[in-house]
Formats: structure tokens, C-alpha cells, sequence
């Protein structure tokens, strides 16, 4: 793994628009636009680096499922902050017919610096992974035209594709697929990935629909969900966090009509409700109880730091954070505060430096199997909303 300059393409910015990253600056607090997409530098990898990142992702979300496993088994949903026990009981449904339910995709987020140390494992993003887009389409076309006869590890399109053909004989049949992003999402981010995910759907050939979730309808004669034409909402696709969907004014009727599989309920949403085990940073802790000593995890805990007070330092994380929010970093010998909000304690592995960057790797995983790669650097130590996009390449 190498890090290079290089002179950004002419006009970059409206190419990667029209290859749907249409949000290829990020405002400052200073006012100012700096790129997020950013070709200044790229990383090449080796085959055989790549083809050893691929197995750790699949082991580990193979760990991960495992992990999900032993919280419904033990009824650990607490430890997660699910307290309603309703929610629970969906979850754990959705769990154990897991195999009647589309699952579409993940990104974990790897601490790797190519330099013979095994990645670590920083977090799981399971139900609403962003930065597809760029991943999929933008860094391939800049591969193919600074690369030509290159590769790369991004089989993304392909795979999403698949998948959808893979599993349209789970979704309700004669009805359409609805495509949900927040309106509230200024930058344009979550609906280009919504847009992206349908456009895989109806090259899978589903009959697809798309609707912002703001505008997503309860009819109370019917008891059903509707979408701006009063047409019922079977199933939908939606990059909106379980537990914003949970804890709306909807909620309960979302709990009452949840398609768990095999019409179980009148709308079946996507990623199912069993992701709520992944995406959760609780999570980490309990790959560690269960794994303890694996070479590409981390110590984590929820109690405290524990021993990390006084080792390798340790990251307070959120257990439903995104974005870097709320993190906080603690160097070894600090006083081992416990938040007042539930928190997964890590220990503390700062990001490789790469020229004053600090990159972090996130490896995507299409219906179970390792599927790409993208690359985001920032300048402090913890990877936020101002963190750059940088393309790569197999050389």
C-alpha cells in the first residue's frame, strides 16, 4: 500500500458529477470548498495485499454474523440500548429468518497501513453505509482513464446487480421496490446512493419507485403504509437508520405492519431489521468476549477502558455514531472516564500516517462476500465529515 501525488484530471469536478458524485466539494466551517473527491493522490496495492484484505473481510463478517447470533441467543439487546421489547422481538424474528429477507450490503472500516501488521478492525457500517457511489463509479472511470489495462478492487456494480437477481424471489410479489433517502440531506449524498441502489435494482430488473421517507404515508383506513399516489408501500429500500425508524411517530405502526419474511406483515424494508446487530458499535465489544486475541480486532469494551487506561489508550465511541461523531481519543494513562452515554470503549490505534494523512480503509461487502474498496483521508486523528475520497489502484 503506497501513497502517490498526482495532477487532478481537467475538469475532474464535472466528470465525477456526471458519474453521479454530484457532491465533489465539502464546505468548512471557514466558509471555504475543498474537494472531497480528491485524485491529487492515490494508493496503489499489490494483487496479493488486495486478495488478503478480501479474506480478513469476509472472515470477519462471517464473526460478525456469529456475533448477532449470540445477542439473540442470550437476549443481550440492552447492551445495544434496544429496550423496547417489541423492537426487540422484531429484531430477533428478523434474525431467525434471516434467510426470507434481502440483505443487501456493509462497509467495514479498516485500520491498515501495508506495512506487514494485520487490519484491525475500527467498526462495522452495516445499515446505511454512504460513499458508495464514488467507490463504485467515479474511481473506476478515473482507473480506466489514468490506468488503462490496471485494475482495482471494486466489483461493486457487478455485485450489486447480482444480488438484486439474487434475491427478488424474496420480496412481495407484483409489487414494486420504493427507493426512500431523507429530504433533509443537503449535499445530495444519501439520494445519489438511493439513486445508484435503484438504478442496480431495475438492471436486476425490478420494477422500482422513488420516494423521499418524509413523504412516506400511513393510511389508517387500510392500516398500511402509501406513497404519494396512495399506492401501498410493500417493500422499500431505505437509507435511513433502524433506529430513526423505530423511535418515529410511525414506529409502532412500522412494528405492527414489518414484513419479517414470508408476509409476515405488509411492508418489508431494506436492510432488514436484523442489521440493527451490525450496525451498532456494542457490537465491537462483543466480537472481542467472543473472539478475544483475533489478529484483526481490537480490545473493546462497555463498561470502561478497563485495562486500556493504562496500555494502548482508548476511543469512546457512540454506540449509534456516524461520521466520527462524538469520538473521543484518550492516551494511555488518562484518567478512565465512563461517559454518561453508552459507549463502546476501544483500544486506541491511531490511523497510518501517510504524508500528514490519515487514511482509513473501507472495505465494502455486497450479499456476503468482499466487493470493494474506498478511501478516505483526513487531517486529524479521527475520520469526520470533512474526510477526503481518494481513489486506488492494483499495480
Amino acid at each position: 500500500m503506497e501513497r502517490h501525488t498526482t495532477e487532478p484530471r481537467p475538469g475532474w469536478q464535472e466528470t465525477v458529477e456526471q458519474q453521479g458524485c454530484i457532491y465533489p466539494l465539502t464546505r468548512y466551517p471557514d466558509g471555504s470548498l475543498r474537494p472531497y473527491w480528491d485524485e491529487s493522490a492515490y494508493y496503489s496495492f499489490t494483487l496479493p495485499e488486495v486478495e488478503a484484505l478480501e479474506e480478513v473481510v469476509e472472515e470477519l463478517h462471517g464473526m460478525c454474523l456469529q456475533a448477532a447470533g449470540h445477542i439473540v441467543e442470550t437476549g443481550r439487546f440492552a447492551d445495544l440500548g434496544i429496550t423496547d421489547e417489541a423492537l426487540a422481538a422484531r429484531v430477533a424474528e428478523a434474525w431467525r429468518r434471516r434467510d426470507e429477507l434481502p440483505s443487501l450490503y456493509g462497509r467495514f472500516d479498516l485500520r491498515y497501513d501495508g506495512r506487514g501488521g494485520p487490519a484491525k478492525l475500527l467498526e462495522y457500517n452495516a445499515d446505511t453505509p454512504t460513499s458508495l457511489v464514488e467507490a463504485a463509479s467515479p474511481q473506476w472511470f478515473w482507473m480506466e482513464e489514468r490506468f488503462p489495462g490496471a485494475d482495482q478492487w471494486n466489483s461493486l456494480h457487478e455485485r450489486l446487480v447480482a444480488a438484486w437477481k439474487k434475491q427478488a424471489a424474496l420480496l412481495p410479489p407484483g409489487a414494486p421496490v420504493h427507493f426512500a433517502h431523507s429530504a433533509r440531506d443537503e449535499l445530495g449524498e444519501d439520494l445519489m446512493t438511493v439513486a445508484y441502489l435503484q438504478e442496480t435494482a431495475e438492471q436486476a430488473g425490478l420494477e422500482t419507485v422513488a420516494i423521499p421517507v418524509e413523504e412516506i404515508g400511513w393510511d389508517r383506513l387500510s392500516g398500511r403504509f402509501v406513497d404519494q399516489r396512495l399506492k401501498f408501500v410493500r417493500a422499500c429500500f431505505k437509507l435511513y437508520p433502524w433506529e430513526w425508524l423505530a423511535s418515529d411517530r410511525f414506529g409502532p405502526h412500522m412494528l405492527e405492519t414489518l414484513d419479517n419474511g414470508g408476509g409476515t406483515g405488509t411492508t418489508m424494508w431494506i436492510e432488514p431489521a436484523w442489521k440493527m446487530l451490525l450496525s451498532n458499535k456494542a457490537l465491537l465489544a462483543v466480537l472481542w468476549e467472543l473472539f478475544p486475541g483475533h489478529p484483526n480486532l481490537l480490545p473493546a469494551y462497555l463498561d470502561g477502558p478497563r485495562e486500556l487506561a493504562g496500555t494502548t489508550g482508548w476511543a469512546a465511541k457512540p454506540l449509534l455514531g456516524r461520521e466520527g461523531e462524538g469520538v473521543t481519543l484518550h492516551e494511555a494513562g488518562a484518567e478512565p472516564v465512563v461517559r454518561q452515554e453508552a459507549c463502546c470503549y476501544q483500544a486506541l490505534c491511531p490511523l497510518p500516517d501517510f504524508d500528514g494523512n490519515r487514511t482509513v480503509l473501507g472495505t465494502w461487502v455486497v450479499d456476503g462476500e468482499a466487493a470493494g474498496l474506498g478511501i478516505r483521508e483526513s487531517a486529524g486523528p479521527v475520520t469526520d465529515e470533512y474526510a477526503r475520497f481518494l481513489p486506488h489502484v492494483i499495480l
